[in-house]
């Protein structure tokens, strides 16, 4: 049995390259030997999403707080709230965040495939983003 402990590892920034906006990270747990899955807490503030990218084995997104969107490329903008949880197949490109006017928090899983959990891709332009609603 490994317990964390909450507070044992520091929130970071999200990454410029593959964010727009303000947007924290808390990890929750990384993949090992025995446990091919990650997980992370996502904090968007207002305006701020992923850039578009893809899973080699899928993601599931459960919404903790707030008000989201998420798309799959090709697909409609889908609003998301606390509860809901989001799966999306593995290399179906998408991105989601926060809405233009409230912050979304949500926890991030996916699995590891020969050390890689995810290829990031461009960013969602303003204009994209924009006209999600």
């Amino acid at each position: 049995m490994e317990i964390t402990r909450v507070g044992t590892q520091p929130s970071v920034k999200g990454p410029e390259d593959w964010f727009t906006g303000a947007v924290r990270v808390d990890a929750l747990f990384a993949a090992n030997e025995a446990r091919r899955g990650a997980a992370a807490s996502v904090t968007f503030e207002p305006g701020a999403r992923t850039a578009w990218h893809t899973h080699p084995l899928g993601q599931t997104l459960m919404v903790t707080s707030g008000c989201g969107w998420v798309q799959r490329e090709g697909g409609p903008v889908e609003e998301i709230h606390p509860g809901d949880v989001v799966w999306f197949e593995p290399n179906e490109k998408h991105w989601h965040g926060a809405t233009l006017t409230n912050g979304m928090t949500h926890v991030a899983i996916q699995e590891n495939l020969n050390g890689k959990v995810v290829d990031w891709m461009e960013k969602v332009t303003d204009e994209e983003y924009r006209n999600t609603k």
